[in-house]
């Protein structure tokens, strides 16, 4: 039977970013250096392929340092950590090794200057997320305020409204959080805000892609996990974009291939924690029921890259 035909749109950028690649890297080299077992506390990217992945090599998985021997070598994920969790690895003389995506510690630095300055920080964010516990803690207890919505900023009601700043989760809608802003700039015109936007250069540059083909798709496809908030956050962005027919999954198998008939063309995308090897994967399973055609779409050409930690450079 001759199969339909299925122009699959691929936005790029997609996949990793270069905060991910560190971290993963940093895992790869901790094992290659110190041999396994290396843990890593929480998911070291909201990926479950990439963490299987490195299960297979031999990292664990936990999810606080008391899972931890003493003698053990552990990561801290790209998402970053609480103060507390490093004070706690001194304590106890652990090898420990930050995988913390430099952008996420340029919003702490952020936020520790602000406290300093003796402003009150509002965090615009999502409640729960690693990044957001990380961030508030950063500072000591009340300094932060964490708010979600545009209703929440229409609301909050700080003590002092002549001392405030405003940072923010790096994984974000672009869109939804300078509307965020606006409410907060309009509210408290001293406000005052970073000097280069926290939403990282990857959220930004993806969410762009996802807009430059979402009208022109019949439905679209992203590549990420639940957990993964800038992935949620470009299926967000497809449906606002023009294409209300849009789904996140995490592999091909997870496709229920009823939702693309009658799709002409489908929008691929893959958050920044996901690898490009799950965008292959979709291709090959479409392939397997579509005459395939690819077009894909850049608005961006990414060149960043982080260092390895010291420890782990040589």
């Amino acid at each position: 039977m001759e199969r339909p035909p299925l122009t699959i749109l691929l936005a790029a950028p997609r996949g990793f970013c270069a905060g991910v690649d560190r971290a993963i890297q940093i895992v790869e080299k901790a094992l290659e250096t110190y041999g396994a077992p290396v843990y890593v506390r929480h998911e070291i990217v909201h990926n479950r392929f990439v963490v299987e992945s490195l299960e297979a090599k031999g990292a664990v998985f936990v999810d606080e340092l008391d899972e931890v021997p003493d003698d053990a070598p552990v990561v801290f994920s790209a998402h970053g950590v609480p103060k507390s969790v490093p004070e706690e690895a001194k304590r106890r003389a652990m090898l420990y090794l930050d995988a913390t995506c430099p952008l996420v510690s340029k919003v702490h630095r952020e936020a520790e200057r602000h406290h300093a300055a003796g402003r009150h920080i509002i965090l615009i964010g999502h409640a729960g997320h690693p990044e957001v516990v990380g961030t508030m803690g950063q500072l000591p207890p009340g300094a932060v305020t964490l708010v979600e919505t545009r209703a929440e900023a229409e609301s909050v009601q700080p003590a002092d409204t002549h001392n405030l700043a405003h940072i923010t989760q790096t994984t974000l809608s672009v869109d939804d959080t300078a509307d965020i802003i606006t409410v907060l700039q309009r509210r408290f015109p001293e406000i005052q805000g970073p000097k280069r936007e926290d939403i990282c250069y990857a959220t930004t540059n993806r969410q762009q892609a996802i807009k430059a083909i979402a009208a022109q798709c019949d439905a679209v496809l992203v590549l990420g996990a639940p957990n993964s908030s800038n992935s949620v956050r470009l299926v967000e962005v497809a449906k606002s974009a023009g294409c209300p027919r849009a789904l996140l999954v995490q592999r091909a198998e997870e496709i229920d291939w009823r939702w693309l008939e009658g799709v002409g063309k489908l929008g691929v995308s893959a958050g920044a924690s996901a690898p490009e090897t799950l965008v292959e994967e979709v291709i090959a399973a479409c392939r397997e029921r579509f005459t395939v055609t690819i077009e894909e779409t850049v608005v961006s050409r990414e060149d960043v890259h982080f260092k390895l930690p010291r420890a782990l450079s040589a």
